[in-house]
């Protein structure tokens, strides 16, 4: 008998006993937090994954759960240079070992150089994506090379002459001043 196994109820232990496989191509609108980072956003937008689930047994001989996970999205986002759209690649190789609750992940956090998370009867396998995924973002979105030339300055042809033609604000303070020199 096969189990069926549900990406949004995941029981993690028996997901990896089973050495279990799921994998899927979800529109990027399932993913709320990650779609609200797109500009364009439109249906066509995929999320491709894949998870497997593995029982490793440890150096003192118990078993540990782990979880591996592949994920990759096209979002579009804004370039910082042009202001225009990029459509960024982002690409996610996760592996995850659970451990018993969040005490002991935390308690081992600092020791082990692996990515520990609590052991879930129902864990949400597309929260851990998504979750994944936001901080593959890049901080500063940009083509590698623009489109279309970048305006590297920030004033206008006429600006300078717009100053010229102001009176300075201080020019009557320094008439005010001659006056009160003449008077004393």
């Amino acid at each position: 008998m096969t189990k069926e196994f549900s990406p949004q109820r995941l029981d993690v232990k028996a997901f990896a006993q089973a050495g279990g496989r799921l994998s899927g191509h979800d529109s990027l609108l399932k993913y709320e937090r990650l779609a609200q980072e797109a500009k364009g956003l439109h249906p066509d937008l995929q999320v491709d994954w894949s998870a497997e689930g593995q029982w490793r047994m440890a150096s003192d001989g118990i078993g540990q759960a782990w979880l591996g996970i592949k994920v990759r999205a096209s979002l579009p986002m804004e370039c910082q240079r042009c202001l225009g759209p990029v459509d960024m690649p982002l690409s996610v190789e996760r592996e995850f070992r659970f451990v018993a609750d969040e005490a002991t992940a935390d308690a081992l956090d600092g020791q082990s150089a692996q990515d520990l998370l609590a052991l879930s009867r129902e864990f949400n396998l597309h929260t851990l994506m998504e979750d994944e995924l936001l901080m593959a973002l890049p901080v500063v979105p940009k083509h590698d090379e623009c489109p279309s030339a970048v305006p590297l300055v920030c004033q206008d042809d006429d600006f300078e002459q717009a100053n010229a033609d102001k009176p300075n604000p201080f020019a009557a303070l320094a008439s005010l001043r001659k006056v009160g020199k003449g008077d004393a």
